[in-house]
């Protein structure tokens, strides 16, 4: 079982439309409602994969019971800790290019009570789970310590633990030893703070969040591939991909391919690859269901190509 946990989920709304022009109606040709925040789509693709997942979440008004609602359509099994304000509301416009604008909302603040409740939670439905996924921004209320806590007590209870989340948070968490962090190629460059302009360079960023305390380090680098960096070597993954309709939600995937095939080693990161490249192929914020996966797409090396520079380079 993979427990989940989104600190700031959302009621995400994603609309398609040919072009976005500013101060121009704007007529969209598809919609979707789902579920969001980084955590609900690790449980998201985790169902999707016939795997059980818990997905704790702090839950608040209107939103807060659809999200509910959505998340046991799927599967899901859902431990909502009632929160006073109503869960946030997110729109993505997703133009036919490929191009992606989000608005997110910020959430509501949770009390000093919801807090401690919200940990209390976790406790509880961590006994029996394989790992923990720790994902996303935090809401308003709580300290870029909270999760360094988190870690701290799943360690306790002899629970691994995955952390997909960036800035302070991250580097205070760091400290505790998380299992795995997931950062993308931004929040790596921002973790260590200079630009990455090559493969190589987020590679060297990747060891110093090792020895800044992360166990393991999976780095999403977009088109670029991943890399995979832990006590036993590095290795270099990537996928074709001939045609990208959404990359909202592939990081997520990513890192649910990799719990589920055991959150170690090459196997692992081939299966990060293939669901973060089956993600990108699916409207909006859908996750990838094994018929998606073509892992005879993916390639795996330790040869890290570190002179290649990267389509997205970060300054």
């Amino acid at each position: 079982m993979i427990l989940t946990v989104t600190p700031n989920p959302s009621l995400d709304r994603t609309y398609e439309v040919p072009s976005l022009d500013r101060g121009e109606v704007v007529r969209a040709t598809g919609e979707r409602m789902d579920p969001g925040g980084k955590g609900v789509n690790v449980s998201r693709a985790v169902a999707a994969a016939g795997r059980r997942t818990v997905a704790v979440l702090p839950l608040g008004g209107a939103p807060g019971a659809v999200v509910a609602e959505l998340l046991h359509g799927q599967g899901i099994e859902v431990a909502p800790v009632p929160v006073a304000g109503a869960t946030r509301s997110n729109i993505a416009l997703a133009e036919a290019d490929g191009v992606l604008t989000k608005i997110n909302a910020p959430g509501p603040e949770l009390s000093p009570r919801e807090q401690e409740l919200l940990l209390e939670t976790v406790r509880r439905q961590s006994a029996g789970a394989d790992w923990i996924a720790c994902c996303g921004s935090l809401p308003r209320g709580l300290a870029p310590s909270w999760y360094a806590e988190l870690v701290a007590r799943a360690h306790t209870a002899g629970v691994r633990i995955a952390l997909d989340t960036s800035g302070a948070a991250l580097l205070a968490a760091l400290r505790e030893g998380p299992d795995v962090v997931k950062p993308n190629a931004e929040e790596l460059a921002e973790a260590v703070g200079r630009p990455l302009a090559t493969v190589g360079d987020a590679l060297k960023a990747a060891e110093e969040l090792r020895g800044l305390g992360a166990r393991a380090v999976l780095a999403s680098l977009g088109a670029d591939g991943q890399l995979l960096v832990d006590d036993a070597g590095c290795w270099y993954g990537s996928a074709r991909v001939d045609a990208v309709r959404s990359n909202v939600g592939a990081g997520d995937a990513s890192l649910a391919g990799f719990l589920i095939a055991g959150g170690r080693g090459p196997e692992a990161l081939a299966s990060a690859v293939a669901h973060g490249a089956a993600a990108v192929r699916l409207p909006g914020s859908v996750m990838p269901a094994p018929d998606d996966l073509d892992p005879a797409a993916v390639t795996v090396t330790a040869q890290v190509p570190a002179d290649r520079p990267l389509k997205e380079p970060v300054s």
